[in-house]
């Protein structure tokens, strides 16, 4: 066989393998085919028999749920029918008792008829008889009245005067019980319940060797103390203790702080002062909003300005005669209170006003005008209710009252700060103000004696009886009073007695 042929027979041969290969492969990809249709259709078979099974579960749900709704139909229909029957019968008893009042009604109409009729014939006859007797007394009924009246005064002219004298005065005993009463259980109810406050401005030293510390090489360190704080710090005043002077008692707080912080860390230089100061200015605007926010609290007057709030926290470090501003007022407040409630005056306001009555003094030594012109102002500032600025602005007497609640407000300072123990005097200042009563009162003419008694809260003067009446005694009382008002400075209130005695001395021989 040549080349070619055999070329040839080899060609053919790899045609008729690759006919072959790609005819086995559409007999096989026909038989996956035919597979997969198989198994689509069992498929779709399992589908249409769990769908089968499902629509026929759902039908019996559906049958139970349908059966179960006719019941409760059944029964709500049962209930109805049932309370439609008892309606039936209320109403028909209804309707029977209506019928029994109407026939009341007009029973009482007629014997309301009858008694009209019976009324009017009692009033014809006793215009009869107010006739005959006129007729027989010869004088009208207001003749006969007016009369009878001008005996009576004429006769016990004297008996009425003095039943109304007695009137008029246990009238003015009972009031006056009364207002006592009210007052001494406001007292005793709230005496005791705030502690005096002194601020103090004396730091005690551990040992002496720390002064040196303090005062630095050359008297750096307290020269920069002072500078950073604004007090003045008097180191050998009292052994042991070094004092802290400023007319801020915000500052001297910020600086007793920082000392004693300065005192137990030991390292006391001018960087180290200043970082005191910073922590210490935070501590105490940190204190000054919590003891605004007790105050209120404890007042119990709600809704205020947080500005506000802060502003009286800073009376927390405020003191008049020893007594603590702040507390003072919270004590006023609940004073307020009683006596709002006891005399039907509004209690809110009058909480809020004895609260807010001395919060000019916060800033009074940094503002002119008084402490309540100042506190008027910032009340407006925060759009407090002018109805609370009208019982806070009375309570020195610079306005007039104008509500209850202003007069209760100034009735609560005067208790809160006239009880016994609430306010403290030095000895000095003490034996000043008596020796001050008794001078304005013995420069008066016409006064022999005068004597301030009650530490200091009544002043008895003799008077002579030859130069005074008792006119001109009840006059030199008002004078004192206002001489006392306008020269003094005091807590409370004084009682200005004057006496005047006639004696007339003869002698039997």
């Amino acid at each position: 066989m040549s080349i070619q042929t055999i070329i040839l027979l080899c060609v053919a041969t790899l045609a008729l393998g690759i006919s072959v290969g790609y005819y086995l492969r559409y007999l096989r990809a026909l038989s996956d085919k035919n597979s997969v249709e198989l198994k689509i259709k069992e498929k779709i078979l399992d589908a249409e028999k769990n769908a089968l099974e499902l629509t026929e579960k759902a039908e019996k749900k559906a049958e139970a749920i349908i059966a179960e709704g006719k019941k409760e139909m059944s029964e709500q229909a049962e209930g109805l029918k049932h309370k439609e029957v008892k309606l039936e019968k209320r109403e028909d008893l209804l309707d029977e008792r209506q019928s029994a009042i109407d026939l009341e009604r007009k029973k009482i109409q007629q014997q309301l008829n009858e008694i009209g009729q019976k009324e009017n014939e009692l009033m014809s006859k006793k215009v009869e008889m107010e006739a005959e007797v006129e007729k027989i007394a010869g004088m009208t009924k207001q003749e006969a009245y007016k009369e009878l009246v001008t005996k009576i005064e004429t006769e016990q002219q004297e008996a009425l005067n003095n039943r109304l004298i007695k009137l008029t005065q246990t009238g003015e005993e009972i009031f006056a019980q009364k207002a006592q009463n009210i007052l001494l259980s406001a007292i005793h109810r709230l005496g005791n319940s705030f502690p005096t406050n002194f601020m103090t401005t004396s730091i005690e030293l551990p040992n002496d060797e720390i002064k040196g510390k303090i005062i630095g090489k050359e008297g750096r360190n307290v020269r920069a103390f002072e500078r950073i704080t604004g007090v003045d710090v008097l180191i050998d005043d009292v052994p042991g203790y070094i004092t802290l002077s400023s007319f801020d008692p915000i500052r001297r707080e910020i600086a007793r702080s920082a000392m004693e912080t300065l005192l137990k860390d030991g390292r006391i230089q001018p960087a180290k002062i200043e970082e005191c100061v910073e922590v210490s200015k935070h501590e105490v605007a940190s204190l000054i909003k919590q003891m605004g926010e007790k105050a209120t609290f404890e007042a119990q007057v709600p809704n205020l300005h947080p500005d506000l709030v802060v502003i009286l926290g800073r009376l927390h470090f405020r003191t008049s005669y020893g007594q603590n501003v702040l507390w003072h007022s919270v004590e006023m407040a609940n004073l307020a209170a009683i006596l709002a409630t006891e005399v039907g005056a509004d209690v809110a306001v009058a909480r809020a006003g004895a609260l807010l009555h001395d919060i000019g003094k916060t800033v009074s030594h940094e503002m002119p005008g008084t402490h309540v012109e100042i506190g008027m102002r910032i009340l407006r500032k925060y759009n407090v209710d002018e109805k609370v600025i009208l019982a806070m602005r009375a309570h020195h007497e610079e306005y007039p009252y104008e509500t209850a609640e202003s007069i209760i407000v100034q009735v609560a300072d005067s208790i809160s700060g006239g009880r016994p123990g609430a306010r403290h005097d030095s000895v000095e200042q003490y034996i000043k103000r008596l020796g001050d009563l008794e001078a304005i009162a013995t420069s008066m003419a016409g006064v022999e004696q005068a004597f301030a008694i009650a530490s200091g809260r009544e002043i008895r003067i003799i008077v002579n009886p030859v130069k005074l009446n008792d006119l001109e005694a009840l006059n030199l009382a008002n004078m004192i009073a206002g001489e006392i008002e306008a020269q003094l400075r005091y807590p409370g209130e004084i009682k200005v007695h004057v006496i005047r005695e006639t004696r007339s001395v003869t002698y039997a021989r």
